[in-house]
């Protein structure tokens, strides 16, 4: 193949792998007829999941996948990408606006469910290789950035309560699914007690939604593109609260609100 050929055969074509609409027919994704074999039998998490990953998922971990939804996607809009979606409603942006707005913001490594679910899930994997070859937990733990004396894992800490209110539901969730507990689960839990006992930080829903992900054989760029709007109906919850509202009603500020640091007030002659 000469220098030009791969581009030359796309000229005026697109090719691709993952679906093809056939007008008045059908829609075929990864080899699945949208309208036979998916609509029928399916839900919209399965869909998403094939569109994102190639896989097909059973239905459990589908119906799993979006409890975990609704736990990173709170309507509150102190969170940080809704507020973000807030204001744009207490500018008169669209929903739409408002919300892929909310979703950029949370496209961060500190917090909501995409970024952070893949670090997670890579740190697990590095982790419970180490385990098995015999390292053990202070050994795994020591090697990870440390901050004033504690480790910075993603997925084991929090900024406000120590103890996540998602993860009863996640594991009750789970078991009542008749999904097993896998093997990361196991480790993050001995490895969350590690935490606790020695650093006082424990798993959060990133941590464990992170091990779900690699029970299910999940890459973490595969859990990166399943997680990208996870957090878009808390922002469009947080949207509609102050959409109605008048101008400015979203967190106004005030003059003296503003620390003002360029040159002295300055008197004309």
């Amino acid at each position: 193949m000469d220098s030009t050929t791969y581009w030359e055969q796309r000229h005026n074509t697109i090719y691709s792998t993952v679906g093809h609409w056939q007008g008045g027919v059908d829609v075929i994704i990864a080899g699945y007829s949208l309208m036979t074999q998916l609509m029928p039998h399916c839900t919209f998490m399965q869909v998403h999941i094939l569109n994102a990953t190639g896989k097909l998922v059973d239905k459990a971990i589908a119906d799993w996948l979006e409890v975990n939804f609704m736990g990173v996607s709170y309507p509150d809009s102190r969170i940080w990408c809704n507020q973000v979606s807030a204001y744009a409603a207490d500018t008169k942006a669209t929903v739409v606006a408002a919300a892929s707005a909310a979703i950029l913001a949370a496209d961060s490594r500190a917090y909501g469910g995409g970024q952070t679910t893949r670090a997670s899930m890579i740190f697990l994997q590095q982790a419970f290789a180490k385990f098995n070859k015999g390292y053990s937990f202070h050994d795994i733990v020591s090697s990870a950035k440390q901050v004033k004396g504690k480790p910075i894992i993603v997925g084991f800490a929090r900024p406000i309560d120590r103890d996540d209110e998602r993860l009863t539901p996640y594991k009750s969730r789970q078991k009542a699914l008749g999904i097993p507990e896998g093997k990361f689960v196991r480790f993050a839990q001995q490895l969350s007690r590690f935490l606790d006992e020695h650093y006082h930080l424990s798993m959060n829903s990133g941590g464990y939604s992170a091990a779900f992900l690699l029970d299910q054989g999940f890459t973490p760029d595969e859990a990166y593109k399943i997680k990208a709007f996870a957090v878009i109906s808390g922002a469009i919850g947080c949207y509609r609260d102050v959409e109605k509202l008048p101008p400015n009603s979203f967190l106004p500020q005030k003059c003296c609100d503003i620390d003002y640091i360029g040159r002295p007030i300055r008197k004309l002659r």
